[in-house]
């Protein structure tokens, strides 16, 4: 069986250039976790590689298939300067790990929560898992193997991911949306919720 990461990696160079810095974190029991830098402007991504390198399996499965199963990477996109986004290298490495610890399949309409600051300061402790394919195609493997998608992360307030489970990812998409939220300022407010 190929090794996908190399091809994955191969995807978001094309997509979004050359890194210009990578780290790695290890948890025990896990594969490692990479998270590569990428920036444009004034805009950084953050993307993880090493997520998609296993499928992720049902939860309720009794064995994991070691071939068959969704597989992804998540790409964080964050306005540069504004705040220590870099500290987010972290969670994020925990968030992309979490499939393997705790067992999740990572979907679009997802929350995942973090339980701290996803950097100093920030007041976003989760984020809203997005559709794939706007930034990042996905990325075809042979068969069996399932495409590797790249699902972008949307920061959410504490508010905003309360709101969220009652009301569902559709309806807060569209509270930014109608509100003109910008999703990448690293230190915005909670989009008016009543």
């Amino acid at each position: 069986m190929a090794d996908v990461l190399p091809l994955v990696e191969a995807r978001l160079r094309s997509a979004l250039g050359e890194p210009d810095a990578r780290a790695a974190v290890t948890f025990l029991g896990t594969d490692r976790v990479e998270v590569l830098r990428f920036q444009e402007g004034d805009i950084v991504r953050y993307a993880t590689l090493g997520m998609s390198a296993q499928p992720m399996a049902d939860p309720t499965a009794v064995l994991a298939d070691p071939v068959k199963g969704p597989r992804a990477e998540l790409v964080l996109s964050v306005r540069s300067g504004l705040a220590e986004t870099d500290k987010v290298l972290r969670p994020l490495a925990v968030l992309a790990a979490s499939p393997q610890v705790e067992g999740v399949v990572v979907a679009p309409g997802a929350s995942l929560d973090v339980g701290e600051p996803l950097w100093p300061g920030a007041p976003f402790t989760s984020v809203l898992v997005a559709e794939p394919g706007g930034l990042v195609e996905d990325l075809e493997l042979d068969e069996p193997l399932d495409p590797v998608r790249f699902l972008p992360l949307l920061p959410m307030t504490p508010n905003e991911a309360a709101f969220k489970r009652v009301h569902g990812a559709q309806v807060l998409q569209e509270r930014w949306l109608t509100s003109g939220t910008d999703l990448r300022d690293p230190s915005r407010r909670s989009v008016p919720l009543d």
